[in-house]
C-alpha cells in the first residue's frame, strides 16, 4: 500500500507504520542483508520511504545552498586562475543539487514541492552553510576541509542500500576529489605564503572549527535517526565514526602546515583511538539547523529571490509560446 508513493505527513504517519505487512518487511530487510540495492519500483516500509526522502533532499539543498558563500567570491578571486576553478565548482555543484533531486523524486515528492519546503523553512540543510565567507582564506579552508568533511559521509552513503542515491553519490564523489584537490592546493598556497595569508587562513581555520565538528551532526547518543538508518543501509556510519574517520585523515595535512587547532582540549586517546575535544555547543547546531544562523535568512532569500527571478525560464520551457515553437517535421 505503502510501497509506491510519498506520504505525507500527520497522521498517516501511524497508520503507515501499523498496517504494513510483516512479510513485506521480512522479504525488504533480508533483501538488503543480501546487500541488494532497492530499486524505485521495490515495496519498501512508510519508515524508509520518508528517512530517504528527508536525508536525500537536504542533501540536494545542501549542494544548492553549498553554491552561495562561495559563488559570492567568484568576482573578488585574488586570480583569473581561481576565478575559473571556482565558476568551475559552483557549477558542478549546482549539477549535484539536480542529481539528488532527481534521486528524491523516484521517492515520490515532487522537485516543486521540496523546493517550497526549502523556502519556507520546512526543510533543512547542512549546518555549514549558514556561516559567513568573511575572506578568501574561507573560500580555501570549504574547498578543503568542509568537502574533505562532506566525501567522508558520501564516500560512506555510496555504499547504501537504495540503489539511486547510491549511484547518484558514487557521480558526485568523483567531481568532489577534484574539488578537494583545488581547496587543498588553495589551502597549501596560504599556510606556506606571508605572514599575513597564514593569519588570514588561521583565523579562518578557527572561525569554522565549530561547524566543521556540527558538520557530522550530533553526537551518537542524541541522534534520532542513526540506528535504524544504519540497520536498512541508508546510513553506513554513524555520526561518531565519519568525524573521527575525518579527524584520522586531515588533521595531520592541517599540523604539518603550522597550522594549529583552536581547541586545548583537542588530542587523539590513543587507548580507545577517538578523538577527544571540547564542548563544540551542540545547542548552536540545533539553531542553525532550525534557521537561527548567522546567514540563514541571507541565503534563504538569496535562493527566493533566485526562485522568483527564475520562474520566466521555467515557463518558457515548459509552455513555449506557440510563434517561437520549431515547426514538426
Amino acid at each position: 500500500m505503502y510501497g509506491g508513493g510519498f506520504i505525507p505527513q500527520g497522521d498517516k504517519h501511524k497508520r503507515a507504520i501499523q498496517d504494513e505487512d510483516p512479510e513485506k518487511l521480512a522479504a525488504f530487510e533480508a533483501c538488503i542483508e543480501r546487500g541488494e540495492k532497492i530499486e524505485p519500483t521495490d515495496w519498501m516500509p512508510y519508515e524508509y520511504r520518508r528517512q530517504l526522502t528527508r536525508m536525500i533532499e537536504q542533501h540536494a539543498h545542501s549542494e544548492i545552498m553549498g553554491a552561495l558563500p562561495e559563488g559570492t567570491w567568484i568576482t573578488r578571486a585574488p586570480n583569473f586562475k581561481r576565478k575559473l576553478a571556482l565558476i568551475a565548482k559552483v557549477q558542478d555543484e549546482i549539477g549535484h543539487a539536480q542529481l539528488l533531486y532527481s534521486a528524491a523524486e523516484t521517492l515520490g515528492k515532487p522537485r516543486e514541492q521540496m523546493i517550497n519546503d526549502l523556502l519556507s523553512g520546512k526543510s533543512k540543510y547542512s549546518n555549514v552553510f549558514n556561516y559567513p565567507a568573511e575572506t578568501w582564506a574561507d573560500v580555501a579552508v570549504i574547498g578543503f576541509l568542509i568537502d574533505a568533511a562532506a566525501i567522508v559521509n558520501q564516500l560512506a552513503n555510496a555504499k547504501g542500500s537504495y540503489g539511486p542515491y547510491a549511484r547518484a553519490l558514487k557521480r558526485i564523489c568523483a567531481e568532489e576529489s577534484f574539488h578537494l584537490k583545488q581547496g587543498y592546493e588553495a589551502f597549501v598556497y596560504l599556510a606556506t605564503g606571508s605572514e599575513t595569508q597564514r593569519a588570514m587562513l588561521q583565523d579562518a581555520v578557527n572561525r569554522w572549527w565549530k561547524p566543521i565538528i556540527h558538520f557530522f551532526g550530533p553526537p551518537d547518543k542524541q541522534s534520532i535517526h542513526s540506528e535504524k538508518l544504519m540497520k536498512w543501509k541508508v546510513k553506513m556510519a554513524s555520526n561518531d565514526d565519519m568525524r573521527n574517520q575525518f579527524f584520522d585523515q586531515y588533521i595531520p595535512k592541517i599540523l604539518e602546515l603550522g597550522i594549529t587547532i583552536p581547541d586545548p582540549n583537542f588530542r587523539k586517546n590513543e587507548e580507545t583511538g577517538e578523538w577527544e575535544f571540547s564542548d563544540p555547543d551542540w545547542d548552536e547546531f540545533y539553531r542553525v539547523i532550525r534557521g537561527d544562523g548567522p546567514c540563514n535568512a541571507e541565503r534563504i532569500a538569496v535562493r527566493r529571490w533566485a526562485e522568483e527571478h527564475g520562474e520566466w525560464v521555467r515557463t518558457a520551457l515548459m509552455k513555449p509560446d506557440e510563434k517561437y515553437a520549431i515547426p514538426m517535421a
